[in-house]
């Protein structure tokens, strides 16, 4: 698998891991309902979650990561 086919499905699949839990926190301690319930979980996880890149350098391809709760900008291995 390609290093750009990597860096998409950690990004997919970290933003799921955070939107479903949002989901159901969410349905349960508000009276959020339908579409409003679902954005608010979508925008709760794309703040949360983190962002991965795909990079050409000099050394190669490589996958980045940034995150809030990480200081700087992480190589992923």
């Amino acid at each position: 698998m390609s290093k750009k086919t990597k860096a998409f499905f950690y990004n997919f699949l970290s933003f799921t891991v955070i939107y479903i839990p949002a989901l159901y926190i969410l349905k349960s301690i508000t009276n959020l309902e339908g579409f409003v319930l679902s954005i608010t979980a979508f925008v709760i996880s794309l703040v949360l979650g983190p962002k991965f890149q795909y990079l050409k350098t000099n050394d190669g391809e490589k996958i980045f990561m940034k995150w809030i709760f990480v200081k700087g900008i992480k190589e992923v291995k």
